[in-house]
């Protein structure tokens, strides 16, 4: 029987489960999302294989729950980038330049890596809440700039910051791309609002 380390059971397997998905993020960002196998995982957190089928179904299984602890500490920064600012543009230029220096970081690419694995079928629900749980704030932000096609507006940021991201990767400087990304952003986010 394993040795409990925490006060209580519950706890125990918080703990545990912490670990490996420690351990698999730990593998994801050095190797990429192609390393992250139910062997490895166990390796790295010093566990028996066995042992992770306690916590995870499969690799695919663990993967989506590193996609969504991702996407959490995503949503987590973005919100704290923009909490206690009442201007929605403010808002918006804050949460574009929070997204574009995840990008600068790099821990973006763990993101990008973790896409290349297919998630089981009945987490891919779980995983797209995640994503508009995410951009929720920004959706609430453009609502009360009185932009009234605010599809238009998401898909015209989205578009902006793709091409900020691209050129950060590229090797262009981060804090220059992410002012221009925000300065044109919310010029044009202006420009639609009174229309």
């Amino acid at each position: 029987m394993p040795k409990i380390v925490a006060p209580t059971i519950g706890e125990h397997r918080e703990l545990r489960r912490s670990q490996l998905i420690s351990a698999a993020m730990e593998l994801a960002l050095t190797q990429g999302a192609q390393a992250v196998t139910v062997s490895a995982v166990a390796a790295k957190a010093g566990l028996a294989r066995t042992s992770i089928y306690e916590y995870f179904a499969s690799s695919a299984d663990l993967v989506a729950d590193l996609v969504l602890e991702e996407l959490s500490h995503y949503a987590h920064r973005l919100s704290d980038a923009i909490k206690d600012v009442d201007d929605p543009y403010e808002k918006i230029e804050r949460w574009i330049a929070e997204g574009l220096r995840y990008v600068a970081d790099g821990r973006h690419m763990l993101v990008k890596s973790l896409n290349t694995i297919s998630t089981p079928e009945d987490r891919k629900e779980e995983i797209a809440m995640g994503h508009r749980h995410l951009m929720a704030p920004l959706r609430r932000a453009l609502e009360e700039t009185g932009i009234v096609e605010i599809k238009t507006a998401s898909t015209m940021l989205q578009a902006v910051t793709d091409a900020a991201s691209i050129r950060i990767d590229a090797g262009n400087e981060a804090e220059l791309e992410i002012q221009s990304a925000v300065t044109f952003a919310i010029a044009g986010l202006r420009a639609l609002a009174t229309k």
